[in-house]
């Protein structure tokens, strides 16, 4: 009984990992990291190597010459913020390191998200978490026929920082603290009688929520500048670490867009959702095909191939192109290269010319938004509007601000 009691806890967490839906893309193993040009909203370079490419890595001198200012940062930081210095400073060393301007559109950009995310949280707490995750066990308990007041039982076990399991959920506030939980239960799995090979499902936290993956991946190729306390994903936790990742995943990149609205979208979505959700449209079109424009061109989840897949496949005589070459160039849809690629280009070609016109580069992901945390209606578009709002009140008050 303490064993079911304990297992249907796990499926619970999992259940309230994060916001966002499962990524049906590639997992993150090694990010492109390419350094944005002074301007984000800039087209990238005609050039860019692929992501299997080594990743540039900072030098000393780079850090010390790097175009930073703290002036569009301050202005950018609210002055009711709790510890505000504290935020400018590590907004300010996350530019530095990561090799990003300090623009006051890069400062709102970050200032934004860290808004909609936290409103200004090192450690944002989730309302009425305690009620979620009982309301959770309370129905996974009814499924499998176990009294709650068994399952209660089951968790008074002493926990290692000396509360028993059940007090700990009781007092659960963070996805901080939701992770040291877990964390905990994972180092006792087999006196628990638990499953050894479980894994922790907390995928995002932080005052910007930030994908725990990617910043496990992104310290392989970009060296982390601080003291690690415990492990990467004990960084995400923290302010400073977890600014230094918002920022890596929202603005190291060279994204294709003029609107700083897509890279909101990316944020979301996943890098080059927007970009890759305007060539789902273009090939629909050409194709014929109904096509879900999520800015996923793969399916990593099941050996079928993708509808993107299967409607270039469709049109391969028109696009002179293999089913080799078509899957080759598909696989590079979270990476700048697919931009220049053959696929991209010849897409677009000749969506263009049927069109009689330059058809949009990039469009908003339309992603449902899923958790038990969420109580309404939630899109990816939703999130990015809602947070360039933010964006355009910031840069409203940061350019007279920094110039005065």
């Amino acid at each position: 009984m303490k064993k079911l009691s304990l297992i249907l806890l796990c499926s619970l967490l999992a259940a309230c990992a994060g916001t966002r839906p499962a990524p049906a893309s590639a997992p993150i193993a090694a990010p492109e990291i390419l350094p944005p040009a002074a301007e984000p909203s800039l087209p990238p370079s005609p050039v860019e190597p692929p992501s299997s490419a080594p990743s540039p890595q900072p030098s000393a001198s780079a850090l010390k010459t790097a175009p930073v200012s703290r002036a569009f940062i301050a202005a950018a930081v609210p002055s009711g913020a709790r510890d505000r210095q504290g935020w400018v400073a590590d907004i300010d060393s996350a530019f530095r390191h990561l090799q990003i301007p300090a623009t006051a559109e890069n400062a709102c950009a970050l200032a934004a998200v860290i808004e909609q995310e936290s409103t200004w949280q090192a450690d944002p707490v989730v309302p009425g978490l305690p009620k979620i995750v009982w309301g959770k066990i309370e129905e996974r308990a009814h499924r499998y026929l176990v009294p709650l007041t068994v399952v209660k039982g089951a968790l008074l076990k002493t926990s290692p920082n000396g509360q028993s399991y059940k007090a700990r959920i009781d007092n659960l506030r963070t996805e901080r603290e939701m992770n040291l939980l877990f964390e905990d239960m994972s180092r006792e799995a087999k006196q628990l009688g638990l499953p050894l090979d479980m894994k922790n499902p907390i995928r995002t936290g932080g005052p910007m929520q930030v994908s725990v993956e990617f910043a496990e991946g992104h310290a392989k190729v970009w060296p982390y500048p601080y003291p690690v306390q415990g492990s990467i994903r004990h960084e995400v936790f923290s302010r400073k670490g977890g600014v230094y990742f918002g920022a890596a995943i929202l603005l190291q990149y060279p994204a294709p867009y003029q609107d700083m609205l897509y890279r909101f979208a990316d944020f979301n979505a996943g890098r080059y959702s927007s970009r890759n959700a305007a060539f789902q449209a273009a090939l629909s079109r050409l194709s014929g095909r109904k096509l879900a424009l999520d800015g996923d061109l793969l399916n990593y989840q099941s050996k079928t191939a993708s509808g993107s897949q299967q409607a270039a496949l469709s049109i391969a005589g028109r696009l002179g192109m293999g089913a080799a070459a078509i899957q080759r160039d598909l696989q590079l849809e979270k990476n700048a290269g697919f931009g220049q690629s053959q696929l991209y280009r010849q897409v677009f070609a000749l969506a263009d010319k049927q069109a009689g016109r330059a058809l949009p580069r990039a469009a908003m992901p339309q992603i449902d938004l899923k958790s038990p945390k969420i109580t309404r209606k939630l899109t990816t578009e939703w999130f990015a509007k809602r947070v360039d709002g933010r964006y355009q009140a910031c840069l409203a008050r940061a350019r007279p601000s920094a110039s005065s």
